[in-house]
């Protein structure tokens, strides 16, 4: 029972702390989070380290950042394991390593991240902390993009577009350039466009079509 009634004290704690961060009282956010951080829970390390990397209640401090998302990121947590991905992969308070950026990214993208997928995806396909690996690429931007990541999805595009890690299909790059257009990514627009320069009116009616279907399925078996 003391476990337990200690397990609701955090909890509470937790919601408290998470309700002033809601109301933009970040200081009193950050004290709670740093007392729940110390003891271990997952969920107010995540978050100071959020903050800490924001400069939100505390001094904008990446190096505490990413000892935060560590510590989170060591008792499982995607989105620490991504973000501290992300630090290594962009050198922000850690030394920048790929090999590092990787390890963490594929941690949170096999728990179903679909950011840490998509950048997974890139790592491969630049040849980045990993063996330059293009079929393994579309493998990581396929599972992004089945989760509705513009990114992903305009990546998918232009590996469908070159033929790369995948047989050329003018149809369906355009399909995923368009449904990435469609969310925000931002040179997927201009990629559509050009694509669609090479392709012919029936062509680009199908590509149409098949965005149409597959945003209706919620991106789900598109491909």
């Amino acid at each position: 029972m003391l476990a337990l009634c200690n397990g609701v004290a955090y909890a509470d704690a937790f919601d408290k702390g998470f309700a002033a961060y809601k109301l933009g009282n970040y200081a009193e956010a950050s004290k709670i989070f740093n007392s729940l951080a110390a003891k271990g829970n997952i969920s107010a390390q995540f978050n100071l380290g959020l903050m800490y990397y924001n400069g939100q209640g505390v001094p904008k401090d990446y190096k505490n950042a990413a000892k935060w998302y560590r510590m989170a990121a060591e008792q499982g947590n995607a989105k620490a394991q991504y973000n501290l991905g992300f630090m290594y992969d962009t050198g922000l308070g850690v030394k920048q390593d790929y090999q590092e950026a990787v390890k963490w990214y594929r941690l949170a993208a096999v728990q179903g991240n679909a950011a840490a997928q998509s950048n997974l995806g890139l790592m491969y396909y630049k040849g980045l902390g990993v063996t330059q690996d293009h079929q393994e690429a579309v493998m990581w931007y396929r599972q992004s993009a089945a989760q509705g990541n513009a990114l992903a999805q305009s990546n998918l595009g232009m590996m469908y577009y070159k033929g790369e890690g995948v047989a050329q299909d003018y149809v369906r790059a355009h399909m995923w350039l368009n449904l990435a257009a469609a969310k925000g990514a931002s040179l997927a627009p201009e990629n559509r466009d050009k694509l669609a320069q090479s392709m012919t009116p029936a062509q680009i009616a199908e590509a149409q079509e098949l965005a149409r279907v597959c945003e209706r399925r919620f991106y789900k078996r598109c491909d």
